[in-house]
């Protein structure tokens, strides 16, 4: 199949069922609020390098996790119930994006969170369709993860860890918002064995997206979402 070419301005995408096998489906376009928040509509998002053009994918199967299907190990429940890591919900965006980044750096890895992507989303943060969820220990940013809202759906987008079980835990924290502000599907894009081990499930493309069409119409949760998490904080790991 061909991979399209974008045209500038125009904010739409070929259907996913144009994308080739390893999921690859456009080139080029822009990171504009616009087609950004189009692509996650239709299920698609963008993943490319340094001194590569803007790369547009949506997998197939997809990678997804419902919040009433996480996993919780016996190892993790005991951290939960030692309230080790404070939570918070939007309170370091920017700390988290740039931390998602350089953790892979360090790690030997190559990063998609280039500067320019870094610039995109703290945007959607700033207009609040873009969330961090964070750990934080004695003061510190421990671990966290971001993504986008829309609907009843999260897409996320990426996770870091400084301090053991901290990522796993801002991940429980977003499944239980999830469940409390009536949220359906967590995105998680593509597998991994950590995410598999903690209940996220690939499905076909086609039935994602079938499923994406239906979540996306209901009322997207936007702001700041440190207001309503302060609402629920006190009974965040009862259930």
């Amino acid at each position: 199949m061909p991979v399209y070419q974008l045209i500038p301005e125009i904010p739409l995408f070929p259907s996913t069922d144009e994308a080739e096998d390893d999921g690859l489906l456009a080139i080029g376009g822009d990171l504009k609020r616009e087609r950004l928040l189009e692509a996650y509509r239709n299920g698609i998002f963008p993943w490319y390098e340094v001194g590569q053009p803007i790369l547009w994918w949506s997998p197939d199967p997809r990678l997804i996790l419902s919040p009433n299907e996480l996993k919780i190990s016996r190892s993790l429940r005991k951290v939960l119930k030692r309230n080790h890591f404070e939570i918070r919900f939007d309170s370091a965006f920017e700390q988290v994006i740039e931390n998602c980044a350089e953790v892979r750096i360090e790690q030997g890895e190559g990063t998609w969170i280039i500067p320019e992507m870094q610039e995109a989303y703290i945007e959607l943060h700033k207009e609040g369709f873009a969330h961090s969820i964070e750990s934080w220990l004695e003061g510190e940013l421990a671990g966290g993860l971001y993504g986008i809202s829309l609907g009843q759906c999260f897409f996320g987008e990426s996770m870091f860890s400084k301090t053991s079980d901290s990522s796993k835990v801002a991940l429980v924290a977003l499944v239980e918002f999830s469940k409390k502000f009536d949220i359906k599907m967590i995105d998680c894009q593509m597998s991994t064995t950590h995410l598999l081990s903690l209940g996220a499930r690939e499905i076909k493309r086609e039935i994602f997206i079938e499923d994406l069409k239906k979540l996306i119409k209901k009322p997207t949760l936007l702001g700041n979402w440190n207001r309503d998490f302060l609402s629920i904080k006190s009974n965040l790991f009862k259930n």
